[in-house]
C-alpha cells in the first residue's frame, strides 16, 4: 500500500485561473462510473476516440500512465482518483522532461479530462488506508473530470464510426467502379475499338487511379468516386458509339450493313470438340463451332457469335449457379466471372486460367471452361482430370486460331 510520500515538484499555482475553479466543481461530488464500465474501459474509450476529441498519442500515454496509479475504489461514489506521483518520476518513467509533462497536463486540463488537487505548497503526496486501500488524503492530478466526459466521448465515438463506415463504403464503391472500368477497357480493346480513344480513356483512368489510403478524407474520396463514375459513363457511351461505327454480326442490320466497315470480333475464338481435344477435320475458317454428340442443331451453333444468354443456356447447371440472379440481361463479363468461379470447383489452377486468357482472351478461356465442365459432367467416360483437359482444349483452340 502507498504511504505518505512527499515529492518536491515545480508545479505552478492552478487556483488562480477561472477554468481551474470551474473544473473543481464536479470533483466535489463524484458518483463514479457505471458498474459495467471500469476505468480501463474509460481509457479504451479515450484511445478509440483519439484525435476526434483532441487527444494526441502523448496525452493518451500520460493518461494511461496515471490510470495505473488508481484502483477501482478510487472510481466509486465518495472517492476521487487522484494521482500523487511526482513530476520528476513521471518524466523519468516516460523519458521526457518535466516541462513536457506539465504541457501535456495543461492540454488534458483544457480538454476537461483532468484537474489538480493542489496542496498549499503545490507538492504532490498522499496516503492510502492499509485496510481498505482508499485514499485518506492525496494531492496531485485529479482524474475525476474524465468520468464526466464519458457520454461526450461515446457520442464522438459514434460520429467517428459513422464517418469510418461512410469512408469504407465510398472506398468500396470506387473499387467496384475501377474494376468495371478496367473490364470495359479490356472488352473495348478486344472488340476492336479505336486505339487512340482507348489510350485517351486509359490516361484519364491513370490520373484518378491513386492509392486509397486512410489519410484521404471523405470529401476527397467522394470526389474520386464522382470522377470514376463519370469516366465509367463516358466509356459506356463511347463503346455504344463504337458499336454503331463498327458493328459486329450480332448487332448489324441489313439497312446499315452496306455502309459499315466489316470487322470480325477479336474475342471470337475457335474451339475444340466437346468430348476430346482433337480438333474437327472440317473447319470453315470463319467461325469455330461447338459439336456436341447426339445434340440438336441448336447446340451446334458457335459461341463466338452468340449472346451471353444463349451461351448460358448451353452451360451446365453447376456453371449457371454462378451467374448473377438479376433482371438485367447477362453480359459477357458475367459469363467470365462465372467461369472464373467454376474454375475453382473444377480444380483448374490460376496459372492455367491466366495462360488461357493470354492466348485466347477471356471469352475464349470461359468457353474452354464450359467445354471442360460439360466433359466432366457427361455420363459416358467423364473426364477425370479437368485441369489437364482444360489445358488441352486451350492448346487445340489456340492452334485453330493461328
Amino acid at each position: 500500500m502507498q504511504s505518505t510520500i512527499t515529492y518536491d515538484t515545480t508545479g505552478g499555482d492552478h487556483s488562480a485561473t477561472d477554468a481551474y475553479r470551474h473544473s473543481t466543481g464536479p470533483c466535489l461530488d463524484l458518483w463514479g462510473l457505471d458498474q459495467t464500465t471500469d476505468r480501463y474501459q474509460l481509457l479504451l474509450l479515450v484511445k478509440r476516440v483519439g484525435k476526434e476529441a483532441g487527444f494526441t498519442p502523448r496525452m493518451i500515454q500520460l493518461l494511461d500512465y496515471y490510470m495505473a496509479f488508481t484502483t477501482q475504489v478510487d472510481w466509486e461514489e465518495g472517492s476521487r482518483p487522484i494521482v500523487f506521483q511526482s513530476l520528476a518520476r513521471t518524466a523519468m518513467d516516460l523519458g521526457v522532461g518535466e516541462r513536457q509533462i506539465q504541457k501535456l497536463e495543461k492540454r488534458l486540463f483544457e480538454l476537461g479530462a483532468i484537474t489538480w488537487n493542489d496542496s498549499g505548497n503545490h507538492k504532490r503526496y498522499g496516503r492510502r488506508s492499509p485496510q481498505t486501500g482508499r485514499l485518506l488524503f492525496a494531492y496531485g492530478v485529479d482524474l475525476t473530470p474524465l468520468a464526466y466526459l464519458k457520454e461526450e466521448l461515446e457520442a464522438k465515438l459514434q460520429e467517428k464510426q459513422l464517418y469510418a463506415e461512410a469512408w469504407r463504403t465510398t472506398k468500396r464503391e470506387i473499387s467496384q467502379q475501377r474494376r468495371q472500368i478496367r473490364e470495359l477497357l479490356v472488352r473495348w480493346r478486344e472488340e476492336g475499338g479505336e486505339p487512340e480513344r482507348i489510350e485517351t480513356c486509359e490516361q484519364q483512368y491513370r490520373k484518378i487511379a491513386i492509392e486509397l489510403r486512410s489519410h484521404l478524407d471523405l470529401d476527397r474520396l467522394r470526389d474520386l468516386a464522382k470522377a470514376h463514375s463519370k469516366l465509367c459513363r463516358q466509356l459506356q457511351e463511347a463503346m455504344q458509339l463504337g458499336s454503331k461505327d463498327q458493328l459486329s454480326p450480332l448487332t448489324a442490320s441489313p439497312a446499315i450493313a452496306p455502309t459499315t466497315r466489316k470487322r470480325s470480333c477479336r474475342h471470337a475464338q475457335k474451339f475444340a470438340h466437346l468430348q476430346h481435344t482433337t480438333p474437327p477435320e472440317k473447319n470453315s475458317g470463319v467461325t469455330p463451332y461447338l459439336e456436341y454428340r447426339r445434340s440438336s442443331e441448336k447446340q451446334r451453333q458457335a459461341i463466338g457469335n452468340r449472346l451471353p444468354e444463349q451461351i448460358a443456356r448451353e452451360a451446365t447447371g453447376s456453371f449457371r449457379a454462378h451467374l448473377p440472379a438479376s433482371i438485367k440481361p447477362l453480359a459477357f463479363d458475367d459469363i467470365i466471372e462465372a467461369a472464373y468461379r467454376r474454375r475453382l470447383e473444377l480444380g483448374i489452377s490460376k496459372q492455367a486460367w491466366a495462360d488461357a486468357c493470354r492466348q485466347l482472351g477471356r471469352i475464349g478461356a470461359a468457353s474452354c471452361l464450359i467445354l471442360t465442365d460439360h466433359a466432366t459432367s457427361r455420363t459416358a467416360k467423364p473426364v477425370g482430370r479437368p485441369s489437364a483437359y482444360f489445358q488441352g482444349v486451350v492448346r487445340k483452340s489456340h492452334g485453330l486460331g493461328r
